[in-house]
């Protein structure tokens, strides 16, 4: 019989042993403290590294008194939007040698507060990605005093650390985009109702009636499936120009026209906003507004490392955006461009 043996870890003792210190002047000096000696602390560390000694990392969160994870809450995890988010902010962590522990929420926002406190028991920190629980709940889990982000959502009269993305200049971009093409009435194919996004949306669509651009409201959500199931009503309203909250709807739209022989963007331009990978590889390419979804994450990582390390500090302007013009928009049949 062969016998495979597993070459043993290097402990703690290993390393006072070597070092010819106490296990817990080790625990202290790889723990930070620096009540050790520095010719005795300079000794471990070297020790240390010529052992290959690898701390626990749930051992050194419970001498902190932290658990060394951050929690995520993300309304839907089928997204490529928060995926993007949850990469950046995971490498930002990583390098900070912390976990992230993810929940979905599912899109119901009566479920968020729920998870959101579950997430504060086992983390240091949480991150709340697109919130759409009540104002009250919200509220509530601020009151908490646990270092918390909010993405994507302002609320007046809450006391919140929040990241968000421009999304009413970039809403603003599509309704001049269109305009400028000669555009004068578009449907848009609403985002989640507790969305502040989609919110910001609608704050953009009526912003647009100052330079002559009219809009109808379909009730959709966010998924390819809601656009595909909503594009026929928009389309029998005779519209020329369907506005979908996002990619995802605005690929669904794009399939329906498809199966209704509806040629884009000949007889209708459709639009969506985030600019998902499949975007530029739709048929047509889908014109649509770029978010940097890493920088977001990027920054909300940031602003949640300073608050677990004591700081607070100014939170950073709306992240900025781009419109992406591509083959999924043209000038409607007949009608002169507001540049021509």
């Amino acid at each position: 019989m062969t016998t495979t043996s597993r070459q043993r870890r290097t402990t703690i003792a290993d390393v006072a042993r070597a070092a010819g210190a106490s296990i817990s002047t080790v625990s202290r000096v790889v723990n930070g403290v620096d009540t050790v000696d520095a010719a005795l602390a300079e000794r471990v560390r070297r020790t240390v590294v010529e052992l290959g000694y690898r701390p626990n990392a749930a051992a050194q969160g419970l001498a902190r008194g932290r658990s060394g994870t951050i929690g995520v809450l993300v309304p839907d995890l089928a997204n490529p939007y928060f995926h993007d988010m949850l990469k950046a902010l995971s490498a930002l962590a990583r390098g900070g040698g912390q976990r992230v522990l993810v929940m979905d929420s599912g899109e119901d926002p009566y479920e968020e507060r729920e998870l959101a406190e579950d997430l504060i028991r086992h983390s240091d920190g949480i991150l709340l990605c697109s919130p759409r629980m009540p104002r009250a709940d919200l509220a509530a889990l601020a009151h908490r005093g646990h270092p918390m982000v909010v993405a994507n959502r302002v609320v007046l009269g809450l006391e919140l650390h929040t990241i968000t993305v421009d999304f009413f200049g970039g809403m603003l971009a599509v309704c001049g985009h269109l305009a400028q093409l000669g555009h004068r009435e578009v449907v848009y194919l609403s985002g989640p109702e507790a969305s502040w996004a989609n919110a910001e949306r609608l704050r953009a669509l009526e912003a647009a009636r100052a330079f002559g651009l009219s809009f109808r409201t379909i009730p959709c959500g966010s998924t390819t499936e809601a656009g595909y199931e909503t594009a026929s009503a928009a389309l029998e309203s005779g519209t020329r120009a369907v506005v979908a909250y996002n990619d995802f709807v605005a690929l669904g739209a794009l399939a329906r026209c498809a199966d209704l022989g509806v040629r884009v963007p000949e007889e209708v331009s459709v639009t969506g906003f985030d600019d998902i990978g499949m975007a530029r590889y739709a048929s047509p390419g889908l014109t649509t507004v770029r978010v940097p979804r890493d920088t977001l994450g990027r920054l909300a990582g940031e602003a949640l490392a300073r608050l677990l390390q004591g700081a607070g500090g100014e939170d950073p302007a709306a992240v900025p955006v781009e419109l992406q013009v591509r083959g999924s928009t043209a000038a409607p049949a007949g009608a002169p461009s507001a540049a021509g």
